[in-house]
């Protein structure tokens, strides 16, 4: 088995499983020993078993592509991604530190706005920001909470630690990926779950679940929770399924909803009309409501924000969370936890220019072939310039855009991101690029998951991870202190 590993590069970036070709790092050495122990046959043999799993299971994405949607089986590679516990308590502290921080900051734009009155925010960032929404201004979400739920998307560079890339706050996915990486794992190696300690990951479902029912304006034992989808043609659909069958709740669509004189939101039954205390909404901002937002929206309910505001429902992530989800101020997250928490930064920010600064435009634009450059509210990949990856036209295009609208482009260095090993076509073991995507629940406690979705550059040398641009997925372990 070990010509499998013949010509594996550790030296282009920090391995996540190897420290050489030959030598894996202490909390991986089962893992490698074990493959390593396997046959060419076996290591087919379950591969075929985890894609058999997957379209058995029915676990797929969406794929936007030329006005069609495309669904295709969820991309997984077999071999686990390792991380000690003691790495992973400090990141878990980290990621508890920053959504704290974040939602105190949206607390405090929606009402004193004391982080823009002391300098520490630029006003025309919020002035010009997307996801501000003036319909929240003055209001008072349960808890004082408005971003319940918070997926973190964390890459470690070659020193080997943890950096913060961006915080996804409107509508966060892929929690159900990383719950169905370690079916199909522990389906395909289970010898390894029963001589590793392998932290568990299935509480999750059970966690969000009491965190959206803490939010209830009802005071009762068993509030009734929906999950409002905006139906089977978004590429998230598998997702806002399943976590609607795991925790026992309701899915539902705008038009299963409805707003009565009451100002209370209820589900048409078949027994009739059942009030409804908390809303896991999957659907962005300016949708949810026709009266409120978007008024050709088909999507969303009639009403739903003025059930909100009188405190008769509960909305997760609240209306207007969206506006810590930018990627302009994703660059005063630093400040902005020394400000309210009077604590530096457990987990640093990837290095970032902001365009909308003189100084940094002119070190982005003068320097973009180097640099990977982001605007500030998309998502998936999308819109997204790898400099060294980049045509001459691709650079010119994205300069004359950040000239337009500086306002609305980010710009960081392009990181040489851990590789882990994957099993590529023919069988051979090579690396590949990935990230890391944590979820945080707040409400009356924080919650981190054990690990997360950790999502892989499939193609040689790409740093593109997210599944719509052809990346897939591995199972994430937190291994505890091996025997």
């Amino acid at each position: 088995m070990i010509k499998l590993w013949q010509g594996y590069e550790t030296s282009i970036s920090y391995d996540e499983l190897l420290e050489t070709a030959k030598t894996p790092r202490p909390v991986a050495k089962k893992l490698y020993h074990y493959i390593n122990s396997l046959t060419e046959e076996d290591i087919k043999a379950r591969k075929q078993s985890a894609e058999a799993t997957i379209k058995q299971m029915g676990i797929s994405f969406t794929v936007y592509s030329q006005g069609q949607n495309i669904d295709r089986a969820w991309p997984f590679d077999i071999i686990p991604r390792t991380i000690s516990r003691s790495t992973w308590d400090k990141v878990s502290s980290g990621l508890k530190q920053r959504l704290k921080a974040i939602n105190l900051f949206i607390d405090d734009l929606y009402h004193d706005q004391k982080v823009i009155k002391d300098g520490i925010i630029p006003k025309e960032l919020i002035q010009k920001s997307k996801n501000f929404r003036k319909e929240c201004v003055g209001l008072a979400p349960p808890l004082n909470i408005w971003a319940h739920i918070c997926g973190t998307d964390l890459v470690r560079d070659n020193d080997g630690e943890f950096y913060v890339l961006e915080d996804n706050l409107r509508v966060p996915s892929g929690v159900s990926y990383m719950l169905e990486n370690r079916s199909i794992t522990k389906r395909i190696f289970p010898e390894l779950f029963e001589t590793m300690k392998i932290e568990p990951i299935n509480n999750y479902t059970s966690e969000l679940f009491d965190m959206l029912s803490s939010l209830s304006p009802r005071k009762r034992s068993n509030p009734v929770v929906v999950v409002l989808t905006p139906g089977i043609f978004n590429s998230a659909y598998f997702e806002h399924a399943y976590l609607a069958q795991q925790m026992g709740a309701e899915l539902v669509e705008g038009s299963d909803l409805t707003v009565e004189k009451d100002d209370c939101v209820y589900m048409k039954t078949i027994a009739g009309l059942e009030r409804v205390d908390v809303i896991y909404r999957r659907i962005d901002d300016l949708y949810l409501d026709p009266e409120c937002f978007l008024k050709e929206s088909v999507l969303g309910c009639p009403g739903l924000m003025r059930a909100w505001k009188k405190g008769n429902v509960a909305i997760a992530n609240a209306p207007g969370a969206g506006v810590a989800d930018d990627k302009v101020i994703y660059a005063f997250m630093p400040k902005i936890i020394k400000y309210y928490l009077d604590q530096d930064p457990i987990i640093n920010n990837v290095e970032t220019w902001l365009c909308l600064d003189k100084k940094h435009r002119q070190h982005v634009i003068n320097n973009i072939e180097e640099l990977v450059v982001k605007p500030a509210n998309e998502s998936g990949g999308y819109g997204i310039l790898i400099g060294p990856n980049s045509t001459k036209k691709e650079r010119e295009t994205v300069i004359a855009q950040i000239k337009n609208n500086p306002r609305n482009f980010i710009a960081q260095p392009t990181l040489a991101i851990s590789t882990a090993p994957c099993l590529v076509e023919k069988g051979a073991i090579e690396p590949r690029h990935l990230d890391l995507r944590p979820f945080v629940l707040q409400g009356k406690k924080l919650f981190v998951t054990t690990g997360g979705l950790t999502r892989v550059a499939m193609k040689k040398g790409s740093l593109v991870v997210n599944s719509s641009q052809g990346g897939g997925s591995k199972d994430t372990w937190i291994v505890d202190k091996e025997d």
